[in-house]
């Protein structure tokens, strides 16, 4: 086993590490119980040696580590690397740069939408990665061998990978539509949280500006009690009751507590003052201050049901085409957008998606394009 737990040996392995190209990386951490992740082992690999990094040995100098994840001239490679980052982003206060995210480049290389580690590793390298250790408890000590073998195999046939996919690109001409999509996951916004804004990612039936005035008081409260006290969201309360809350607009703690979903005893505690009073701030908003539900920054949208299905048909169809994954292409929202906006302007009219699906998107609209049945799939007709 090679698991580092001292400051001068992270120091000599990173100081190795800064000869190669590039380096693979993962790391395994706890949140079941916390707010923030809490960081367990880091696992670095370059082209001919790799480790594991204790990062709860007692005295551990990190800084190494993260000076290399800062390096300009390495590039570090994560498999579904968003979350890595974002512990990374917490320590560091800065986003790891520049980065290779394997499985993004494996929806765009025709691998379809967020294959699995373990499967993509059995597709290119050939090799089984056990399952078994994925979820132990990695906070406590000492690891077993089992544990460090399982946390090493990430990043080792993740070289593999990385070299196999980026070939891939290369040949396709589409190491650029990589590059694009990591401008968002280096982009230090990506993991700010804002409070004000938490309550867009919330289900409320409801869609009166009061009720979303009070839902975005108390779900800004909510994640500002979570981090303060570094606990889980639904630990202090869970969506349904706030949304329960936003609708009934309780003006007293008896009412407060007499929602069903608001947890017993919660009404009189220091938390239910503290929410009544986030309450009470959107009650007394006016009418010209009040929020509405937005979608990536932008308002609701109400496409023709037939014109989504449409657009739908064509993303589907243009994605098996290009062997792209759609869910890299465009979500729900991009779609309804789309097809609701005569000359729309968001991330399917830019770049390489513009290229997949915007252009002919917009010529199947103005009813220059077709599309027929051939075979299994799908063909497009100019008109």
């Amino acid at each position: 086993m090679t698991v580092i737990t001292n400051s001068a040996e992270v120091a000599a392995f990173c100081d190795r590490l800064k000869s190669n190209r590039f380096v693979t990386i993962d790391t395994e951490f706890m949140r079941e119980r916390t707010y923030w992740s809490q960081l367990c082992l880091i696992q670095l690999a370059g082209e001919n040696e790799n480790a594991a990094i204790d990062p709860l040995a007692e005295g551990i100098d990190l800084f190494p580590v993260f000076e290399l994840m800062a390096d300009p001239s390495i590039l570090k490679v994560f498999h579904a690397a968003r979350q890595d980052l974002e512990i990374f982003f917490k320590l560091m206060d800065e986003v790891p740069h520049p980065v290779f995210d394997t499985q993004v480049a494996a929806m765009v290389c025709g691998f379809g939408d967020q294959i699995g580690y373990e499967a993509i590793v059995r597709k290119i390298a050939g090799k089984q990665v056990d399952k078994d250790s994925r979820f132990t408890d990695w906070s406590r000590r000492p690891l077993s061998e089992k544990q460090v073998t399982y946390a090493l195999a990430d990043v080792t046939h993740l070289r593999t990978v990385y070299e196999s996919l980026a070939a891939t690109l290369e040949q396709n001409g589409r190491t650029a539509w990589i590059e694009e999509e990591m401008k968002v996951l280096t982009s230090a916004g990506t993991y700010r949280v804002e409070f004000d804004q938490v309550w867009q990612r919330m289900k409320i039936k409801g869609r009166k500006p009061r009720q979303m005035a009070v839902l975005r008081e108390i779900a800004a409260w909510r994640e500002e009690t979570a981090q303060r006290k570094d606990v889980p969201r639904n630990r202090v309360i869970k969506d349904d009751a706030l949304v329960q809350i936003a609708l009934q607009q309780p003006k007293s703690s008896e009412e407060l507590g007499a929602i069903r979903l608001v947890p017993q005893g919660i009404a009189r505690s220091e938390d239910g003052k503290n929410m009544m009073a986030a309450v009470a701030r959107a009650m007394a908003l006016p009418d010209s201050e009040l929020p509405k539900r937005e979608l990536n920054g932008r308002p609701p949208v109400d496409a023709p049901v037939a014109l989504v299905d449409l657009m739908k048909t064509l993303l589907r169809a243009k994605c098996k085409m290009e062997g792209v994954a759609p869910r890299l292409v465009a979500n729900m929202a991009d779609i309804e957008r789309f097809a609701a906006e005569d000359d729309p302007d968001g991330p399917l009219m830019q770049g390489w998606r513009h290229d997949v699906f915007g252009r002919d998107g917009q010529r199947l609209k103005a009813g220059r394009l077709a599309l027929a049945p051939d075979g299994e799939g799908l063909k497009l007709i100019e008109i």
